[in-house]
C-alpha cells in the first residue's frame, strides 16, 4: 500500500527545487523537467543557476541536433526550469533535492536554511554520495522528512537512485522518493545510513586502490583502466571513472569512509590528494589522470561514461 501510495503522491509532484547547479544538479534539473516538473534550479548567484541551464540548454541541443529530440519538446523543458540566487524562491516546492559540493558543513547548513524556506510538508532530499542522512536531518525540524536521494553521474543517461533512509526517515517519505524515481524512469535500491552507502562503498576502494597501483607504478592510467574494463568487463577503467566523478569528490568520499569507518584500508592515497591539491580535478578542470580537450570537459556533465577523448595527463605515470 505504502509503494502505491508513493506512486500516487509522487505523480502530483508539480514543483521540484534543486540546490546546486553543478553536473549533478543540472543533470537532476534536466531529469524531473523532461518528466513535467516545473524545477526551480538554486545556486548561491543567479549567475551560476543560470550557467547551470545553459550546460542543460547545450545538451539538449545537441539531441535536437541527432534528432533524438524535438525542438518543441526541447524548448517545452527548458521553459520548466527557472533558475534562481535565492532559497527563498523553494517556497512553492513539494521536494528539494540538494545537490551541493560533498561536504558536510556546507550541506548541514544549506538543510539548516532549507528548513526556514520550504512548506513545512516537503520534503528535503540529499544527493549526497557519502555523508549521513541521520545528521543532515538533526540540522532541521523534520527530520522525518530528510531523505538521501543519489543520482549516479550523469543522472539523464543512469539508471540507477540510491535511496537512503536516516534513523528519522518515516514510511511516507520514502515511498514518495521511490515513487518519484519511478515517475523519472529510473531503478532505486535501498540502502541503511552507512558511510558511503551501498554504491560508493564498494567503488570508491577500488577507485583509491587504482590510485595506489599509478602511484606505485604497477602500471601506466590505460594498462590500469584497459585491464579493469578487459579483465573484469567493466564498462569503463576506475581512474577515467575517477575523472568522470571529480577527484575531488572522490577525495572527499575516500575521507568520510576512513573517517567514520576507523579502517586503514579506507585511507585516501597520497597521489589523490596531491592531485586535488594541484588543482587536477579530472574531466570538470580539464586535467585529472587524462587531460581532456576543452569541448570535452564541457560536455562532461551530459555525456555517456567514456574516456574516448582523453589523453595521459603528462604527471600521470
Amino acid at each position: 500500500m505504502a509503494a502505491r501510495d508513493g506512486s500516487v503522491r509522487a505523480a502530483g509532484v508539480e514543483v521540484l527545487g534543486v540546490v546546486g547547479a553543478g553536473q549533478m544538479g543540472s543533470g537532476i534539473a534536466q531529469v524531473a523537467a523532461g518528466h513535467g516538473c516545473t524545477v526551480v534550479l538554486a545556486d548561491a548567484t543567479a549567475a551560476l543557476a543560470e550557467k547551470g541551464k545553459a550546460g542543460i540548454a547545450a545538451q539538449l541541443a545537441r539531441l535536437v541536433e541527432k534528432g533524438k529530440m524535438a525542438g518543441a519538446d526541447r524548448d517545452a523543458l527548458l521553459a520548466r526550469i527557472r533558475p534562481t540566487g535565492e532559497l527563498v524562491d523553494l517556497a512553492a516546492a513539494q521536494i528539494v533535492v540538494e545537490a551541493a559540493s560533498e561536504n558536510v558543513a556546507l550541506k548541514r547548513k544549506l538543510f539548516e536554511d532549507l528548513d526556514a524556506v520550504a512548506p513545512a510538508d516537503a520534503v528535503l532530499a540529499s544527493n549526497t554520495s557519502s555523508i549521513s542522512i541521520t545528521l543532515l536531518g538533526a540540522a532541521t525540524k523534520r527530520p522525518e522528512k530528510v531523505i538521501g536521494m543519489h543520482w549516479m553521474n550523469p543522472p539523464p543517461l543512469m539508471q540507477l537512485i540510491e535511496i537512503v533512509r536516516g534513523l528519522a526517515t518515516d514510511e511516507d517519505t520514502f515511498a514518495l522518493v521511490q515513487g518519484l524515481a519511478a515517475r523519472f524512469g529510473k531503478k532505486t535500491v535501498t540502502s541503511k545510513d552507512m558511510p558511503g552507502f551501498i554504491v560508493n562503498r564498494i567503488l570508491l576502494p577500488m577507485l583509491n586502490e587504482a590510485c595506489y597501483a599509478l602511484m606505485e607504478g604497477l602500471g601506466t592510467p590505460e594498462d590500469i583502466d584497459q585491464g579493469v574494463k578487459l579483465g573484469l568487463n567493466h564498462p569503463m577503467g576506475p581512474l577515467a571513472l575517477a575523472d568522470l566523478i571529480g577527484l575531488d569528490t572522490c577525495l572527499a568520499i575516500a575521507e568520510v569512509l576512513h573517517r567514520e569507518l576507523g579502517d586503514s584500508k579506507y585511507r585516501p592515497c597520497p597521489l589523490l590528494r596531491q592531485y586535488v591539491a594541484a588543482g587536477w580535478l579530472g574531466r570538470k578542470s580539464g586535467r585529472g589522470f587524462y587531460s581532456y580537450a576543452p569541448a570535452a570537459a564541457a560536455a562532461s556533465a551530459g555525456a555517456a561514461p567514456a574516456a574516448a577523448a582523453a589523453v595521459p595527463a603528462s604527471g600521470a605515470k
